[in-house]
């Protein structure tokens, strides 16, 4: 294998299965190796996108996984606290064609070592649910609650109309655990879907194609139409990302980005990953852009102090002038992209006041 790097074209003709193929070796063989959790990780990220949107590829594909595959019993008794991982790609191996019954084996396992008990969070216990029920197994029959407690998370606008990236991944993973994956309706309201263009508001203001594909998704899951602006945006961002190849690809890379950004187009019914890649090692390079307007809007509106006010009418003029000119344009695109701006705008402002302590 050359140590060169090289940038990979699409002229490179190949057909999906092809390309799914290439991902699948290049991530279980090229980019990290070992028990690197990073690597449970990464591969965990892509094998569920592909099984979620029924990725096709070639028969022999899979073979990049039997080594894991083959001793998934032996890392989940040793690596415990790496659960989710591991069960998460077992599964959708099998899912995706691998020959095997292992995943029912280790849910019934994972759900009597009581795994999903010890998580700190409604989330985390959500997922793990929801990982272990998809061979029948409840984990938590205990906690009929569950669903309850994260759909009050979610309908919080509040939450979601300041910048708290934590709180917003929190929110379209719900939404991805609830739908299972798009495979039924969540029964989430319109209050959700304010929730979710909130995050998708701030995520355009940051121009974060990251958190703004995974809103998308979210939304589709949940029935809502995404804003034309945003998933336009996606599409050239998406399409502009290079790929490159050798043994000198950089580890830290923007994978995780490159991968949501085409969950997004296969969700809009777009061609997914349609660029050529190599059964080698690949790195994956977002395009270089302008940074977003939302630092330096937040820094304004600190800076107003008690001058600022939640009317956007009011403050329009004001913000604009203090933003750059490239900010000033994604600004404006942010505010016609949906019809809750204003209201968005209302609680990033913060301009409740504090009652004085007795």
């Amino acid at each position: 294998m050359s140590n060169v790097v090289q940038l990979i074209v699409p002229s490179q003709r190949q057909t999906p299965a092809e390309r799914h193929g290439a991902l699948m070796q290049s991530f279980a063989k090229h980019r990290r190796f070992g028990d690197d959790v990073f690597w449970l990780k990464e591969n965990a990220e892509l094998l569920n996108i592909l099984e979620c949107t029924g990725a096709k590829f070639d028969e022999d594909a899979l073979s990049a996984y039997h080594g894991f595959y083959e001793n998934v019993e032996k890392r989940l008794q040793f690596f415990p606290q790496y659960y989710r991982f591991l069960l998460s790609i077992c599964l959708d191996l099998e899912d995706l064609g691998m020959k095997g019954n292992k995943g029912a084996k280790l849910s019934r396992w994972v759900a009597d070592q009581g795994f999903a008990r010890a998580e700190l969070s409604d989330l985390q216990r959500m997922e793990a649910r929801r990982l272990i029920m998809r061979r029948g197994v409840d984990p938590l029959p205990e906690d009929g609650g569950l669903d309850a407690r994260m759909r009050g998370f979610m309908v919080r606008n509040a939450t979601f109309a300041m910048p708290n990236k934590k709180a917003a991944y929190e929110l379209t993973h719900a939404v991805f655990y609830l739908s299972e994956y798009g495979r039924k309706d969540p029964m989430i309201d319109k209050a959700v879907s304010t929730s979710l263009k909130f995050v998708g508001l701030m995520a355009f203001l940051e121009q974060n194609a990251d958190l703004l594909a995974e809103v998308c998704v979210a939304m589709r899951f949940g029935g809502f139409e995404v804003p034309q602006i945003w998933e336009t945006w996606l599409l050239r961002h998406a399409a502009l990302f290079e790929v490159a190849s050798g043994q000198q690809v950089a580890q830290q890379d923007d994978y995780h980005e490159f991968l949501v950004c085409n969950w997004m187009l296969a969700t809009a019914g777009k061609a997914p990953f349609a660029k050529a890649f190599e059964f080698d090692r690949m790195g994956f390079y977002r395009p270089e852009g302008v940074g977003g307007p939302l630092r330096e809007l937040s820094e304004c509106m600190y800076k107003l102090g008690d001058d600022r006010s939640g009317d956007w009418g009011a403050m329009r003029a004001t913000v604009l002038e203090s933003l750059s000119p490239e900010s000033q344009v994604i600004m404006a695109c942010a505010e016609k992209s949906t019809d809750i701006f204003d209201s968005f705008f209302e609680g990033f402002a913060r301009v409740s006041t504090m009652a004085e302590a007795n």
